[in-house]
This record gives C-alpha cells, sequence and structure tokens, in this order.
C-alpha cells in the first residue's frame, strides 16, 4: 500500500519521476539541439554541436547512457514537450520567411532590460535564475527570451499606438478619480432594502456596508474601495459615479454577477503633470500599450500560424505512431524525429530524471547481489495492496484495482506502465530486501492494541513558542482552574492552529502514539488537572485534562490480525527507508549531467 511512509520513500527512490507531482510543463517553447534554431541566438556562430559525452551517470562501476536517459525522459516528457517543439519550429519558419534574426546581442540585451525591471544587475537576475528557480540559463536564453523577441519582431509591423489609445491610457492612470463606498450583495432585493436605508441615513453607510456586504475585502473597511477611473472597466458604473456629487447614493447597478450600491465620497482632479515630466510618461505609456497589443498579436499570430501549417503530432497520436516509427512530428513536411525529441527532454527534465535512474540502478544491483528479483506477481500484490489502502473497492469487499488505475493515472497524467516503473515497482523491490527482515512480537502487538482501541485522555492544550509565555499562561490557567477559562486562552496564545480555532480542543492523547513525553504527563492527569510546562523540540505546551474515553474493543483476539497487518505495513516501511539510505549512501556514483562524483563506502567485494 503506497501509505504517506510509502510516498515519502518513492519520492526520494523515483526522484525525476514524472509520479508523485514532479511533471512540470514548461510553458516556453523547445530547442532543439539538431535544428538550425539556435544559430539565431548566436552571432552566426551556427547550432550547437551534439554532446559529446555518451555516459549520463556510472553507478558502482555501471554506466547509465545518455541514450537511455533520454528515452526515459522521453517516456515522461514526450508529449508535453513535442507541443513546444512544434511551436518553436513554427517561430522559426516565420523567421525565417520573413528576413527576421535574432542575435545573441539581441538576447543580452532584453535580459539587461528584464534584470532592470527586478531591480537587478544581470548577473545576479541569472544567478537567480540558477539557484532558486532551478532553470538552466542557455535554456531560458533560447526557449523563453529568443520565442518573446522573434514573435515580437513578427508582429511588430502590424502594431502601431494611436494617439487616442496614449490620451485613453493617459486618462487611466492620471485623469479624474471617483473615492466611493460600496455595498456589494448577491440578491437585487437585500441590495434594495440596504439602499432604501443608506438614503434615509448617508452617514451610516460605512457601517450597512461593514455589517451587510458580501465583499469581505471592502466590507472590512466599512466599503471604502480604491478610487473609481476612467476606462476601467464598467461603462455603466463610470458614468454612474463620475456624474454623482459627494453624499449621494448610487442606484442599485449589477456588476460582475452582484449588486452593488455606491456612495459618492468625493471628486479627485486629474493629476497636473509639467510638460518635461508629460512627454516622457507619453513616451513610457507608449511603450507599455505597444507591449500588450504586441502580446496578444503574438498570440493571435502564433494561432493562424498554426491553422495555415500543416503539423502533425505523431508523437501523441499511438495510431500514428506506429506508421511512422522514428518521426515525432512534421511541420510543413519537415520532420522532427524521436531521437531529436527525446534528446530535448533530456536537455530540459534530464538531471530530475537521472536521480531517478541512478536510484533504480542501485536497487537493481542490490537484488542481483542478493539473487532477488521483483516478479510480476510482486507488482501485481503491491498494486492490490494501494487499491485497498486507498479505499479503492468494490461492492463485495475486494479491491477495485481498474478503478485505482484510472484514478492514479488520471491525476498524475501519467501511463500504467509509468506508474508501474516509477511507483510500484521500487517499493516493490525494496520490500523484497527488507522483507524477511521483519519481526512482530507479543509487545508490538498488545501495544498497538492499546494504541488503537485503548483509553485516550480528553484534554484542552496551549502550544506556545516563548518559555517566559508558556510560564506566564500556565500561571493564568493555575489561577482561575476552568475549563472556560483555559479554553480562552488557548482561543488568545495558542500558536497551533488547531487547538487556537477549537478552543484548545485537540485529539485525545493515546498510549503508544510515538510522542512518549506527552503521554506520560496526559496519563498521569486526572480530570480538571493541569499539567505542567512540556518542553517538546522548540515549544511549550501545556494541557488540562476533562476526561477519559472508554476502550473501542475489549476483546485483542478480534482485531489481533487488523493489528498484525498494520504494524507489519509501518515497521517495514521503516526498514525501507533505512535500506534505501543505506544503500545510496554506500554507493559510488558519477554523475556526469550534474557534475557531481560521491565515492561511497560500498565493499570492495560487492563493486564490479
Amino acid at each position: 500500500m503506497l501509505g504517506n511512509g510509502c510516498f515519502e520513500i518513492l519520492n526520494r527512490v523515483a526522484a525525476g519521476a514524472k509520479m508523485h507531482g514532479r511533471c512540470v510543463v514548461l510553458a516556453a517553447f523547445a530547442l532543439l539541439l539538431t535544428s538550425p534554431i539556435q544559430a539565431q541566438t548566436t552571432k552566426v556562430a551556427g547550432p550547437l554541436p551534439q554532446p559529446a559525452m555518451k555516459i549520463a551517470a556510472v553507478v558502482n562501476g555501471e554506466p547509465i547512457s545518455r541514450q537511455e536517459l533520454a528515452n526515459e525522459c522521453l517516456l515522461r516528457y514526450g508529449g508535453d514537450v513535442a507541443e513546444n517543439v512544434i511551436n518553436k519550429h513554427l517561430i522559426l519558419q516565420a523567421c525565417q520567411e520573413r528576413g527576421i534574426v535574432i542575435t545573441e546581442a539581441d538576447v543580452d540585451a532584453e535580459i539587461e532590460r528584464f534584470a532592470k525591471s527586478f531591480g537587478l544587475p544581470v548577473d545576479r537576475w541569472l544567478k537567480l535564475l540558477k539557484n532558486e528557480r532551478n532553470q538552466n540559463i542557455e535554456q531560458y536564453r533560447s526557449d523563453m527570451i529568443w520565442p518573446k523577441l522573434a514573435m515580437r519582431r513578427i508582429a511588430a509591423k502590424s502594431i502601431q499606438v494611436s494617439q487616442a489609445e496614449l490620451d485613453r491610457a493617459f486618462e487611466i492612470k492620471h485623469g479624474p478619480r471617483v473615492g466611493v463606498r460600496m455595498i456589494a450583495v448577491s440578491s437585487e432585493k437585500k441590495a434594495e432594502q440596504l439602499r432604501r436605508k443608506a438614503l434615509a441615513d448617508p452617514a451610516g453607510f460605512g457601517a450597512l456596508a461593514k455589517d451587510f456586504s458580501e465583499d469581505p475585502n471592502s466590507a472590512s473597511a466599512r466599503g471604502l474601495i480604491p478610487p473609481i477611473r476612467r476606462h476601467m472597466g464598467d461603462k455603466n458604473l463610470e458614468d454612474t459615479v463620475f456624474k454623482m456629487n459627494p453624499g449621494d447614493i448610487s442606484p442599485v447597478l449589477f456588476v460582475a454577477n452582484q449588486y452593488i450600491i455606491l456612495k459618492c465620497e468625493k471628486h479627485l482632479p486629474a493629476d497636473l503633470l509639467p510638460e518635461k515630466y508629460r512627454e516622457a510618461e507619453e513616451n513610457n505609456l507608449r511603450s507599455e500599450i505597444r507591449e500588450h497589443k504586441l502580446r496578444a498579436a503574438a498570440t493571435k499570430i502564433l494561432l493562424e500560424m498554426q491553422k495555415k501549417s500543416k503539423v502533425v503530432n505523431i508523437y501523441n497520436d499511438p495510431k500514428l505512431r506506429v506508421k511512422s516509427p522514428g518521426v515525432a512530428a512534421t511541420i510543413n513536411g519537415r520532420k522532427i524525429t524521436i531521437r531529436q525529441l527525446a534528446e530535448e527532454c533530456l536537455t530540459r527534465h534530464g538531471q530530475d530524471v537521472l536521480e531517478g535512474e541512478i536510484n533504480r540502478k542501485i536497487l537493481i544491483q542490490e537484488l542481483r547481489r542478493r539473487r532477488l528479483q521483483v516478479a510480476s506477481e510482486d507488482i501485481d500484490s503491491e498494486t492490490v495492496r494501494a487499491a485497498e489502502t486507498y479505499g479503492f473497492l468494490k461492492k463485495d469487499g475486494s479491491p477495485d484495482v481498474e478503478a485505482w488505475l484510472s484514478k492514479v493515472t488520471q491525476e498524475e497524467g501519467a501511463t500504467v506502465e509509468l506508474y508501474i516503473r516509477d511507483a510500484v515497482w521500487p517499493t516493490a523491490a525494496l520490500k523484497k530486501l527488507v522483507g524477511g527482515d521483519i519481526q512482530i512480537t507479543d509487545e508490538d502487538l498488545q501495544k498497538g492494541f492499546t494504541a488503537n482501541f485503548g483509553e485516550r485522555v480528553e484534554i484542552l492544550a496551549i502550544v506556545l513558542n516563548d518559555q517566559r509565555q508558556a510560564q506566564k499562561v500556565w500561571e493564568m490557567a493555575r489561577s482561575n482552574p476552568t475549563d472556560q477559562f483555559f479554553s480562552e486562552l488557548a482561543e488568545q496564545y495558542s500558536i497551533e492552529p488547531s487547538s487556537k480555532a477549537n478552543s484548545g480542543h485537540v485529539p485525545p492523547i493515546r498510549k503508544h502514539g510515538g510522542q512518549p513525553v506527552l503521554e506520560r504527563e496526559a496519563f498521569r492527569l486526572k480530570p480538571g488537572e493541569l499539567s505542567s510546562i512540556l518542553n517538546i523540540e522548540k515549544t511549550s505546551i501545556i494541557m488540562r485534562c476533562i476526561g477519559r474515553t472508554k476502550p473501542v474493543v475489549s476483546d485483542f483476539n478480534a482485531v489481533r490480525d487488523e493489528i498484525f497487518k498494520d504494524i507489519h505495513e509501518k515497521k517495514i516501511r521503516l526498514a525501507m527507508a533505512k535500506e534505501f539510505d543505506r544503500l545510496k549512501e554506500a554507493a559510488q556514483v558519477d554523475n556526469f549531467l550534474a557534475k557531481t562524483s560521491q565515492i561511497g563506502a560500498r565493499p570492495a567485494a560487492s563493486r564490479r
């Protein structure tokens, strides 16, 4: 069963896999290393050469070839990357038809402009992209900046900024405004009732907004909203408020699926800019308008290019893949090969996927060393157990594997094959490696019975992160020893969201639940007693006992099998994590993509 513990292990074992939310589809367009696209971002230096490196990593003497890694990347990301590659080639062809060339200097200038917009020098901006956003800089230049500049150049001739557009933008930013308060509700009848109250007492408009407006942001400010400007949205609303005088109440207006009433507070005059500043501001606004129109035009042009071009996405159509082996797509007769697509997937996702393949190689080697094998029965058993764990059951109570596989593949956007490879197989492999070492004693079973079905202590709790504050709260709780007062203290002082929101109420404390200090103190308490201040990690906890629960089940034998199964699963998860960490630490790994090397502590006899 893929419980939380197993997922934690799998996130390490299958690092880089498309499962477990690791599939991040890049919005930028792809760059084919074998295409002439890169030539357009260089000083006519030609395309980047094919990578000379044929080995991606070596794990305990066994290589993972670049081609193997490319195929794994293709398996996980081929569909997403294929769409991006096609769009990139459409842009390239459009540039070639128009004689447009984007030089490396153009790219440098755009990156500098972008960095300045964030108030950063170029080197710091690129460092931020690399270290905090895990962005490959060359890919950033080729896949983010180049397409943007190319589409700008393609769309530029069709973009004109009229004087009317400039005047409108200037009025939006610097024109007159009207300060208002607003009440917004979903019922027209309620809006009319509130308007009548507002007309009867305009000075109480703010109180009405606070008490009745369904827009929480403005209600908390007694209806006050940012001043209304011209050309910002609903023309009827703007025309209405600009005709109002201070103190006037508007009619009920229907805007954005809400009924609103406005009260005019004051009219604000237009900004008066000196002529020397006005010219600079108009230039800035002209650039902003042009940039906005360029983005809209670029999207429109790309859609037109897609419609006019003869594009066949072979990779994403299983039937076409059978008919055209080795071809990922064709664009106006030009082929993009599967090998090119695989290499591009590697360029984008290679480092993440390689981590997963290194982990897989380590597991395979250890299975081989111990002469163990993950059989199809192990895979089937693990899949059945996952379905059962997550409650996918048929009417007769048996696991519904088909429904489980449908659910997991739909949510993760992967195939069953990929789910088995990245989630089920690593779990089955680790269980194979540790399965025979799991021992469950009678003491374990008794503790499990007590933890799951035994008596529990019902408490109120206050969690604090300051010892001095904890001492102060504890003294207040002792001076007024009632449940009600303790609950009020929890609401006021507890830093833990659940206890704060629920007036100190937390789930009952059970024995053998993994918090021995807390459990010992709780089970010492009698109803109405206050605990000492417990310092656990970086928090201080104060408890007040409010009673005990009655045992849920008294017959141990009735639940023995269930307890055995639960304890076995927990112990095996811990053993799996421990074994995987041991194997990782012992492995000798040379990762040529990440340019890292680990000299493990693996015994010489077990190395190749």
